[in-house]
């Protein structure tokens, strides 16, 4: 399963299958988002620059830029930012994989970076290169939210819905090799804070 296959399918699943709120009712399905970006800006300061890699069709990114973030939305899918802009076009909106995201920051950096149901999709290989691409985009110091679950038995996804899991061992590991520090907090995602390698 490579990143290529994760994108083709999520971009030609139908929308009111790849959430389950979507089933409940389109309410319940914005509402998640909001109270999503509720928790992030517990551990986000006011007024950020903020990536959102994986945006969709910004459930999160949408209440991010109403909270007074200043949001640059990243998808592969042109289908997911078309919906995300048909909700409010004037948030900034990149269509890219995570190799593309230094073409269009440049020499920019953002004060944090979030994914949300994204790396838990992806093989070991490709999780550690997005994330090293994320850390790439943050600022030192910078806040990074991951959606990088660790559990007693690990295992990696075999389909493009699987969740990959890691040991804490195999986190320990890559955040050395990144540059990420672990940041307690009471997310349901891991909090990360961009440093020096071997620093």
């Amino acid at each position: 399963m490579t990143a290529n296959d994760v994108i083709r399918a999520w971009d030609q699943a139908d929308p009111a299958a790849i959430h389950p709120l979507r089933q409940v009712s389109e309410k319940a399905y914005w509402e998640s988002g909001e109270a999503q970006a509720a928790t992030l800006a517990t551990v986000i300061p006011d007024g950020a620059k903020v990536l959102d890699f994986g945006c969709g069709d910004g459930r999160v990114a949408i209440p991010m830029a109403v909270l007074g973030y200043e949001v640059t939305a990243v998808d592969s899918s042109q289908k997911m930012l078309d919906r995300l802009t048909e909700n409010v076009p004037d948030i900034t909106t990149v269509q890219a994989d995570a190799d593309g995201i230094a073409g269009h920051l440049g020499r920019r950096r953002m004060d944090a970076v979030y994914s949300l149901a994204v790396l838990i999709h992806h093989s070991y290989q490709d999780c550690l290169h997005i994330i090293g691409k994320l850390r790439a985009a943050t600022k030192l110091g910078g806040i990074l939210v991951l959606d990088w679950p660790a559990s007693d038995t690990p295992a990696e996804a075999d389909s493009w819905i699987g969740v990959t899991t890691w040991s804490s061992e195999q986190q320990a590991d890559a955040c050395a090799a990144i540059g990420l520090e672990p940041v307690d907090s009471d997310l349901p995602w891991g909090v990360y804070r961009a440093v020096k390698v071997g620093g």
